[in-house]
């Protein structure tokens, strides 16, 4: 949250009090309002424009997408059955593009005109679609599977979420300008998809369902989501089941029998139903709503969001639990219609099997910082959710810090390195984590469009194995990960977490490889050569030779001797 919030928080507090003093009512409403109009209309975090460094371009690795056709994005998804479906295929090349689709299931079809694939199916099954893509320069084939069976998001999320760019003063207008942007930029042509709203746009329970309704920065929730997906993207939304949550709206559950919140009902909260942390007598109220309530409405939030059409749940609180984890996903379950449910944050260790069951996303640390001491504590400590990670559950060491964002500060570009960066995306594709990113879209600079836009990195994170990387070799700062593809091919990152230049060099022995192998270097997406018993690579400060070493270990029996 900002400090000029704060203030004027603080300030509407003061103000209140004083009214009541009628000798200066008419005075204080005067001058209560223009402050306020001011602090409102001047946030930073609402309107501060942030200066890229322009030296960031230099250290751009990826070539720019060519202009022959190439489809992009997951190679595999997933239904439930009658579930509706809606996907839209990742293309890249110049334009006019023409989209086939061979081998769609029927009830399933493939709108020319938005390049989406629609429809619902009963039956279960896997079924094979062979896409191709094709315009002036060429064409291109690509084999996509449609999975109708109980999981869903069969490979990591690919996303963008508001909290670490807008916290909690995110409006319904930051929500929409960062869906155009994923348009308008390219990002939904290499399978981004779902654009989520945390925290801050829930008002007061009522309505239809009595469920939470939004507050005013949200005035049509149900337009919002329905130009979401009519961009072609995917839309997500935020709760938990506390009787507050983190930021001080409402939550999932209430302490009475209605719905209704003492708070609520005292006035102690702002113009946006976020409660005050103190009130005019100084008691404070910080915490007072963290807390499972009574009474639950997850089953009235739930037919809210379906009404409104949302796609992703994000459900926050501390510590995650088998009763709360279970009431929500049953909920989910009882619509056809498909919702990644993400847990958040910090989950037990001890509860990753009732994770995995039930949950498709799972935060697995606090919040994330763009720091790179932040990075590396999150990301390299992993490895212990590798048995329980695959296809329909993924675990998440949070989102991806890059590009102008504020996390807990005014809006800044990410304190993050350029090396930093490759490294911290890096490690998040071979974790196989959810991809979510944090940043103000409509100021996104060349270089971090540059990192999401590389579709050799994303293809490892969406590869349809669904493999966490392994540490296969660690000494000193230097640390060599391995995440083996579906093909048989490898995915290895070289990374320095030092200070200094330093030689890595990684056998075919640590990898289990045999034989000749290419080498190719992902970032720059060109082949190294060929390499017979061992890779090596000097590796910068803090960065990354992320690589992919194929064919792998050949599959036909070979003959020696005379």
């Amino acid at each position: 949250m900002s400090r000029l919030f704060l203030i004027k928080q603080q300030f509407q507090n003061e103000i209140s009090s004083i009214m009541k003093k009628s000798f200066l009512k008419k005075f204080i409403t005067s001058t209560s309002l223009l402050f306020t109009c001011l602090l409102v209309f001047h946030s930073p975090i609402q309107a501060q424009q942030v200066q890229v460094p322009d030296s960031m371009r230099k250290f751009i690795l990826t070539p720019p997408v060519k202009e022959t056709p190439r489809i992009n994005g997951p190679k595999v998804v997933g239904v439930r059955p009658s579930s509706d479906f809606s996907f839209t295929i990742p293309v890249t090349g110049r334009k006019p593009l023409t989209l086939e689709a061979q081998g769609l299931p029927k009830g399933f079809v493939l709108d020319q005109k938005t390049g989406r694939i629609v429809g619902s199916v009963a039956k279960r099954g896997t079924y094979t679609v062979q896409l191709k893509a094709s315009n002036a320069l060429g064409s291109y084939q690509h084999e996509f599977r449609i999975v109708v069976g109980d999981q869903i998001a069969l490979t990591p999320p690919l996303g963008w979420s508001s909290w670490n760019c807008w916290q909690g003063l995110v409006t319904q207008d930051h929500i929409l300008n960062a869906a155009k942007a994923m348009v308008e930029k390219g990002l939904i042509n290499h399978g981004w998809s779902y654009i989520n709203i945390d925290d801050g746009w829930q008002g007061i329970r009522g309505g239809k369902y009595n469920g939470i309704l939004p507050n005013q920065k949200f005035p049509d929730m149900k337009m919002l989501v329905n130009d979401i997906h009519a961009m072609g993207l995917k839309a997500g939304i935020y709760s938990g089941p506390w009787v507050g949550t983190y930021y001080g709206h409402v939550g999932a559950y209430s302490d009475l029998a209605d719905g209704t919140y003492d708070w609520v009902k005292e006035g102690i909260h702002d113009e946006n139903f976020r409660y005050n942390k103190k009130n005019e007598t100084g008691k404070n109220l910080h915490g007072i709503n963290y807390h499972h309530g009574k009474y639950s409405f997850v089953k009235n939030d739930v037919q809210q969001w379906m009404d409104w059409g949302f796609d992703y749940l994000k459900y926050d609180w501390n510590p995650n639990d088998y009763y709360h984890v279970k009431e929500m996903y049953d909920a989910l379950r009882a619509y056809q219609h498909d919702v990644v449910f993400s847990l958040s944050n910090s989950a037990p260790y001890a509860d990753a099997p009732v994770f995995e069951k039930f949950a498709n996303v799972w935060r697995t640390t606090g919040d994330i910082r763009d720091s790179w001491d932040r990075v590396v504590s999150l990301g390299f400590s992993q490895m212990k959710w590798a048995p329980f990670c695959g296809p329909g559950h993924w675990s998440d060491p949070d989102m991806l810090v890059v590009g102008v964002l504020s996390c807990g500060k005014p809006l800044h570009f990410t304190k993050l390195t350029a090396n930093e960066q490759y490294s911290h995306m890096s490690l998040w594709s071979l974790l196989a984590s959810p991809l979510l990113i944090g940043c103000d879209m409509s100021q996104m600079d060349d270089f971090t469009l540059n990192l999401f836009t590389n579709d050799e990195v994303i293809e490892v994170n969406q590869d349809p194995l669904g493999k966490m990387a392994m540490p296969i070799l660690e000494k000193g700062d230097c640390v060599v990960y391995e995440k083996t593809l579906e093909d048989g091919s490898v995915a290895v990152g070289l990374f320095n977490k030092g200070l200094v230049n330093s030689e890595i060099t990684v056998t075919w022995g640590n990898l289990g490889l045999r034989g000749k192998q290419t080498v190719r270097d992902l970032w720059r997406q060109q082949d190294l050569g060929n390499f017979e018993k061992e890779f090596k690579a000097t590796v910068e400060p803090h960065g990354v030779v992320f690589v992919k070493i194929y064919p792998g270990n050949p599959k036909e029996q070979s003959f020696t001797g005379k």
